[in-house]
């Protein structure tokens, strides 16, 4: 008698990173958008510029993936480094720094001190009657994802809020895979007793990229 070998199950962790890929979301993506930064680094307490603002796309996510100008010039001197910066406390990349790793296509951009940045995760609103607001309320364009008012005809208003949206239809797209992988083996199971269906004219659908590949 053979003795069949069983892979062992997945972690979770490892079904997220599959499940991340086949949506063309680079591994690394989730964890920039949840880390904080500009904390004081432990590692280099009574330096200047200790503060936690830079990020590694080459290792692997970690609960410090955030890391100072001195952790930067002895652990990740070879490595691809994103920096981060601040607009009005929230935290923002350049848009040079990533458009060669990340598809950023339908997210709005700003321009701050003659650079062009992104905003990494969801802001709220303005209330009230000041200028922002009133900007907002006149705004013709919307984030479809968290309602929030746009300069530009862009779809988001952060790279977290993209994020959302592929996973959304990636989520959708697996679904309707995994009903029709089950149909199949519904009608193999039943022995071929179904007679199949004649084929129409098919319509050409649009090919689409992978939303975050590079």
């Amino acid at each position: 008698m053979m003795m069949r070998r069983v892979a062992p199950p997945a972690s979770a962790t490892e079904e997220k990173e599959a499940t991340a890929a086949a949506a063309g979301v680079p591994g690394w993506l989730g964890a920039l958008l949840s880390t904080r930064f500009f904390l004081a680094c432990g590692a280099h307490p009574g330096s200047p510029r200790n503060e936690c603002n830079m990020f590694c796309i080459d290792c692997r996510a970690s609960a410090a993936a955030a890391f100072c100008y001195y952790c930067r010039s002895h652990r990740h001197s070879s490595h691809r480094v994103i920096q981060i910066r601040r607009s009005s406390y929230h935290d923002v990349v350049r848009v040079t720094e990533v458009e060669d790793v990340l598809d950023i296509g339908g997210v709005q951009t700003y321009v701050i001190n003659s650079a062009r940045v992104l905003f990494l995760n969801e802001r709220p609103q303005p209330r009230g009657a000041g200028a922002a607001a009133g900007k907002a309320a006149a705004s013709p364009y919307n984030c479809e994802i968290c309602g929030r008012a746009l300069l530009d005809p862009f779809r988001f208003c952060s790279l977290g809020c993209k994020l959302v949206d592929t996973k959304r239809q990636y989520g959708h797209e697996a679904a309707a895979n995994n009903v029709a992988a089950g149909a199949g083996g519904n009608e193999a199971d039943a022995g071929g007793s179904k007679q199949p269906r004649p084929q129409g004219r098919r319509r050409k659908g649009t090919p689409h990229r992978a939303p975050f590949g590079s």
